[in-house]
C-alpha cells in the first residue's frame, strides 16, 4: 500500500486516511474484509501469513496505522470496546502489582478495579494529581507498576499535568497510561509528554457518529515489546473488533479534525453562556478562565478545550432533573462524542459509590448550531 508523507498535517492525514489505496481495485475507499479464515500453504503451515480473523483481519490495519500516526506512536491496536482496551493494559500486570489512579476517574474503570482488579490481586491507590508533592510521597512510599492518567477527567473535567505525572511515574519505574478519549489527538498528544500507552474509547469522538463500540491502544516509540504483548492479550481474551465496526471507525475518524473544531467552538460558547446565567451556580469547563485547570489545559491542549462540560443549577438535584427533562433540541442520553448534543445527570449512571454531585448535569456538545443549543438551554433553565 502507498503511504502519505509524514509531514502532512493531521487534517490531511485524516481526510485521506493516510492515503492508502486498495491494491486489488485501486479504490480510494477502504474495503471491508469479513472473512474469518485465510488460505494457508499446505506445504508450509508455519509460514508467515494470515490464519484467523481474531489476529489477522486486514480491515483493522488502516485505522490502527492512522491512529498511531495521529498520536505519534510506534503502533496501535483496536479492541472490541474502550473497557476491553483498558483492561488489556491492566492485564499486562502481575497479581500484587500497584496501580495508581487519579481521584477523578471514569466510573466504569473504577468499578473494574474494585471488583475484577481486586480479584486479580491488583493494589490500587487513588491520588490527587493536582498535588504533585502528595503523588510523589505515594510513589516513594510504594513504587507503582502502572500510573493511570485521565485528562480532562470525566465528569468534573479536572486537568492533570501529563509531563509532571509521567516524570514522577517513570522515576519509580512505572508504566504510564493516558486516557485521551476526551481530548483526542487533535487537542492533546500524550506521547509527546512522555506517556507510554494511550487509550481511546473509539465509541466516542474517534467514531463520532454514536454507532460503534470500539477501543484502541497506541504504544509510544520504543514500546514494541509492550505492543506485541497487548496483541497477545487481545487474542487470548478474544477482545477483537469486528471488521464492519473497524470500517465504521475509520470512516468516522476521517472527519475528526473538522468535527472537533466545531464541537470546541460550540462548547466554549455554551460554557460562557451558562457561566453568565443567573440560574447556574457552577460551570466546569477547562476552556473557561474560571476553571482551576485552565492555565494547564491551555499549555496541553491545542486548538480548543474539547466538547465536554458540566454544570450545576440553582435548586439542586430537583432543578437538575427539571432542566434535563425540559430540553427540546438537546437529547437526554448517556455517552458522549457523537454528532448530537446530549445531556445527562451523571451520578445516576455511576451508582451509589459515585463522587459526582447528584445535581451535576453533564453536557456532550455536538456539531449543531451553537445558537440553537444556547436557545434550548436558556428555555430549559427557565422552565
Amino acid at each position: 500500500m502507498s503511504h502519505t508523507p509524514p509531514a502532512l498535517t493531521p487534517q490531511t492525514l485524516l481526510a485521506q486516511a493516510l492515503g492508502w489505496i486498495d491494491e486489488e481495485t485501486d479504490a480510494l475507499g477502504p474495503a471491508i474484509r469479513p472473512a474469518t479464515t485465510f488460505l494457508r500453504d499446505p506445504a508450509d503451515l508455519g509460514r508467515a501469513g494470515r490464519s484467523f480473523t481474531r489476529d489477522d483481519n486486514p480491515t483493522f490495519l488502516q485505522a490502527e496505522a492512522l491512529l498511531a500516526a495521529l498520536e505519534g506512536g510506534e503502533g496501535g491496536l483496536l479492541f472490541s470496546s474502550g473497557m476491553a482496551a483498558a483492561t488489556a493494559a491492566l492485564h499486562t500486570l502481575r497479581p500484587g502489582a500497584h496501580v495508581v489512579v487519579p481521584t477523578r476517574l471514569y466510573s466504569g474503570l473504577r468499578h473494574w478495579l474494585a471488583t475484577h482488579g481486586a480479584a486479580w490481586g491488583l493494589a490500587v491507590t487513588e491520588a490527587d494529581y493536582g498535588d504533585l508533592a502528595g503523588l510523589k510521597a505515594i510513589l516513594d512510599a510504594r513504587p507503582a507498576d502502572l500510573v493511570w492518567i485521565e485528562t480532562p477527567a470525566n465528569p468534573l473535567w479536572h486537568v492533570s499535568d501529563i509531563s509532571a505525572v509521567s516524570e514522577l511515574a517513570h522515576g519509580c519505574g512505572a508504566l504510564v497510561v493516558a486516557d485521551n478519549t476526551v481530548a483526542t489527538p487533535i487537542l492533546t498528544r500524550p506521547i509527546e509528554r512522555s506517556v507510554d500507552l494511550v487509550l481511546h474509547s473509539g465509541s466516542k469522538y474517534l467514531n463520532g457518529h454514536a454507532d460503534v463500540v470500539a477501543g484502541a491502544l497506541v504504544a509510544a516509540p520504543g514500546q514494541g515489546a509492550l505492543l506485541r504483548r497487548l496483541a497477545a492479550i487481545r487474542n487470548d481474551y478474544g477482545a477483537v473488533l469486528g471488521p464492519f465496526e473497524a470500517w465504521l471507525l475509520l470512516r468516522g475518524m476521517r472527519t475528526l479534525k473538522l468535527r472537533m473544531e466545531t464541537i470546541c467552538r460550540n462548547a466554549l460558547a455554551i460554557a460562557g453562556m451558562l457561566q453568565d446565567h443567573a440560574g447556574v451556580v457552577e460551570v466546569l469547563y477547562p476552556g473557561l478562565a474560571s476553571h482551576p485547570g485552565h492555565g494547564l489545559a491551555a499549555t496541553q491542549m491545542s486548538s480548543g478545550f474539547g466538547g465536554m462540560l458540566s454544570f450545576r443549577v440553582a435548586g439542586g438535584e430537583p432543578a437538575a432533573h427539571r432542566v434535563a427533562g425540559a430540553v427540546r433540541t438537546i437529547r437526554q442520553a448517556i455517552s458522549f462524542g457523537g454528532l448530537e448534543t446530549v445531556i445527562e445527570i451523571r451520578r445516576g449512571m455511576e451508582g451509589p459509590q459515585s463522587h459526582t454531585p447528584p445535581d451535576l448535569l453533564r453536557l456532550s456538545v455536538g456539531i449543531e448550531a451553537a445558537e440553537d443549543l444556547i436557545a434550548d438551554l436558556t428555555q430549559a433553565l427557565a422552565a
